[in-house]
């Protein structure tokens, strides 16, 4: 993912929490808000030190990155999304996180339809 698709500054995810709406699921929460003049999706991603050890924040974030990777094309693109892991998240593998986020993402009604 390129550096314009990420959500890094904190006055940007205080929007997000503030303005946009959430959903969940056991092991993820997403937030989405809707941003005009926007052509691409951003991503940031929230991974609290109750979760686990930095070796497993690191491998859950990257997890998340690339199932967002593979879903890209689904995504609504005018969006900003903040991913914030559970601890239910450190125990899955790269499948079952793709699985997870996929079901939260369809909660969230942020996919496309195919």
């Amino acid at each position: 993912m390129n550096k314009h698709q990420r959500v890094k500054k904190n006055k940007d995810f205080q929007k997000v929490f503030k303005q946009g709406k959430s959903f969940a699921n056991r092991q993820f929460v997403i937030y989405s808000l809707r941003t005009e003049g926007q052509e691409e999706f951003r991503l940031g991603i929230s991974v609290s030190k109750k979760v686990g050890n930095a070796v497993t924040r690191n491998r859950i974030k990257r997890y998340v990155r690339q199932a967002v990777l593979e879903l890209k094309d689904d995504l609504r693109p005018e969006r900003d999304y903040i991913i914030i892991a559970r601890n239910q998240a450190a125990s899955l593998d790269f499948h079952e996180t793709k699985k997870s986020l996929m079901h939260v993402m369809r909660i969230a009604r942020v996919l496309r339809k195919k």
